[in-house]
């Protein structure tokens, strides 16, 4: 009978182990009002963020400030406190004032400046070391019915599918972030793609990096409680058992 409840206390933790392995995905989106009218505020997407950064401390944010307009790739990301990246592939850096757009629904979610992608859509960024938290704002997704998506490289590849509005209006703002607490599954870059056929151009801004120690461990409410009943449960069926051998 003890054998019993020992390995139905460790599958219990094992349920609990499998779902912290599991990567956890924050998202929120608003939708624009057209292609030259930014949104004064983004609330569901400031929402995602907020509840991403929660899970994270001491992380560092990349906001393309210092970079000059038209600034190509390979681009030297700093995220203070958290490390550095290599932003490589088609785009550049854009800069609109505060208030407008580009005129094709894009602009920066936080001062001046965002990475535009360029039409072939293909970019990515290489991590100097394994990271467990990514996240960003995305401007304009999705317009020309393109999805994004979001490859994490970990010596395999892990696609997550952004799930945004597919035709959505003209100057739309999400926020996607990801953590994966498995120190098995640390990314050590990641790649966007765009399923639309057509040329669909985004813009992205303030992105957030964390490693696997910056990263605060949140128990899956429903499964601690699946297991904790599970053990209470146990524990019950133990004393009555105990209670009946005696």
């Amino acid at each position: 009978m003890l054998a019993t409840l020992v390995a139905l206390v460790a599958f219990g933790l094992g349920m609990v182990g499998l779902a912290q392995a599991l990567p956890v995905t924050y998202f929120g989106e608003d939708l624009g009002r057209g292609e030259s009218t930014p949104l004064a505020s983004w609330p569901n997407s400031a929402q995602a963020e907020a509840n991403f950064l929660a899970n994270l401390v001491g992380v560092g944010t990349e906001n393309f400030e210092s970079f000059a307009d038209g600034t190509s790739a390979p681009l030297a990301l700093t995220f203070p406190g958290a490390g550095t990246a290599t932003l490589n592939g088609d785009g550049e850096i854009n800069v609109v004032s505060s208030g407008s757009t580009n005129g094709y629904g894009r602009y920066a979610t936080s001062g001046t400046h965002y990475w535009e992608t360029g039409a072939s859509f293909n970019f990515s960024i290489a991590f100097s070391a394994p990271e467990a938290a990514f996240g960003f704002y995305g401007i304009d997704a999705g317009d020309f019915n393109g999805q994004l998506t979001l490859d994490l490289v970990n010596g395999g590849t892990h696609t997550l599918n952004i799930p945004h509005t597919v035709g959505a209006p003209g100057g739309s703002v999400i926020y996607f972030g990801v953590i994966e607490s498995d120190p098995s599954l640390q990314f050590t870059s990641v790649s966007f793609g765009n399923t639309g056929s057509s040329a669909d151009y985004f813009g992205f801004d303030d992105m957030t990096i964390g490693s696997l120690e910056q990263v605060q461990p949140v128990p899956e409410p429903a499964t601690m409680l699946l297991v904790g009943t599970g053990l209470i449960g146990i524990m019950g069926f133990g004393r009555k058992w105990f209670n009946k051998k005696a």
